[in-house]
């Protein structure tokens, strides 16, 4: 009895000893799992992958209205009751119609069809990526699309057009469509300049991540460029003096 009290006890001891190495670890994994099933960080990150649509649309909406509510709060240093509630709506129906879902359609669903391989360079890691030539032939083909093509042409032309359907006093989405242009024609110039030198740069970041992070990624960027954008371009402008005597 007395040996195997000892063997028993031995055992006992080796156990413990292997739960006291062992529980930090446990917990760990069990924290992480609770808090992908809870909602925690790693639940949200789930849903991103999971649900990659739907989720960039609430970012997108989300970002869009809070960035021009942040520029009208912080930099223009208005009170709760001043707030231009007409103006913001530019930004959240822009931001859950076009940025949301628009842009997904133009640069996840067809770049898949204008650029094969997208997905195959955009998921692999970045040692393969830098051996893939055809991959970053791609990836800069779909820079330039963006900046040339997409940016000045489908962006601003539809951002215009939204603000004059908010904004403006014509229902008639022709209106809308033509001041828009004729508003955005004037400012030209200085809008894809400063959209260039901002999209750009981060379009070679953005279209090199993993296509479920290309555009909540996208969202992150452009909530600086939504603040700067409603600065200079959300108000409402004022009316011309000939305008006013008819």
């Amino acid at each position: 009895f007395a040996k195997m009290n000892s063997t028993l006890a031995s055992r006992m001891r080796v156990a413990m000893n292997t739960l006291r190495q062992q529980l930090p670890q446990m917990l760990r994994s069990k924290s992480t799992k609770a808090a992908a099933a809870g909602g925690g960080g790693f639940g949200l990150l789930a849903i991103a992958q999971s649900h990659p649509f739907a989720f960039q649309v609430a970012v997108s909406t989300v970002k869009t209205g809070a960035a021009d509510m942040m520029t009208q709060t912080v930099v223009e240093k208005k009170k709760w009751n001043e707030i231009d509630i007409k103006r913001n709506l530019v930004f959240v129906v822009f931001g859950a119609t076009y940025l949301g879902c628009f842009q997904w359609w133009i640069q996840v669903t067809q770049f898949r069809k204008w650029f094969p391989g997208m997905d195959r360079f955009a998921n692999a890691s970045m040692a393969e990526k830098m051996k893939d030539i055809p991959g970053m032939i791609s990836a800069g083909k779909q820079v330039l699309f963006d900046v040339f093509v997409h940016l000045p042409f489908m962006y601003f032309p539809c951002f215009y057009a939204v603000k004059e359907m908010v904004q403006g006093k014509s229902s008639n989405p022709l209106d809308w469509v033509k001041d828009g242009c004729i508003k955005y024609y004037g400012n030209f110039a200085k809008d894809t300049y400063a959209m260039f030198c901002l999209w750009a740069p981060a379009d070679v970041i953005l279209f090199s991540l993993p296509i479920w992070l290309r555009m909540p990624g996208r969202h992150l960027v452009s909530m600086g460029w939504t603040a700067y954008l409603s600065f200079l371009r959300g108000s409402k402008e004022p009316e011309k003096v000939e305008d006013k005597k008819n």
